[in-house]
């Protein structure tokens, strides 16, 4: 099973379509795991209250998802690093996928984006993401 930590970007953009909704399907039906922190977490609801989405059926229903742990995985706790010196709350994103040994983190974030690779894990935008997803099950 593919692992993987979303931005929060990702995650607010998939309220509006495109790839990254196909990318938060993916986790809904259990073709990807989603990872995620406390931090993630705490920043994808106040980033969905701050955009007035609170009352939204589908924030309702992935908080449930979460609630449930279907397709999740929480990292109790992660390592403390200074990869993204630009935004250092970029960080929580590559602190989760390495405790969580995820293979890909999915950002529309340029700092992400540019590491592109630490310690194996790919950094990839959800066009990327989904490219690469769909290639390697059509194998």
């Amino acid at each position: 099973m593919t692992r993987v930590v979303v931005d929060t970007n990702v995650f607010i953009s998939s309220f509006f379509g495109g790839n990254p909704k196909e990318i938060i399907n993916l986790w809904k039906t259990g073709s990807i795991t989603l990872c995620v922190s406390k931090d993630i977490i705490n920043e994808y609801i106040e980033v969905l209250n701050r955009l007035g989405l609170k009352d939204e059926k589908e924030l309702q229903e992935l908080l449930k998802i979460f609630a449930e742990g279907h397709n999740i995985i929480f990292a109790a706790s992660t390592p403390s690093l200074t990869i993204v010196k630009q935004d250092s709350k970029d960080n929580m994103f590559i602190e989760c996928a390495v405790a969580l040994k995820c293979s890909h983190i999915i950002s529309g974030d340029k700092h992400l984006e540019s590491i592109e690779n630490y310690m194996g894990i790919r950094i990839l935008n959800p066009k990327e993401f989904l490219e690469q997803f769909h290639s390697s099950c059509n194998k």
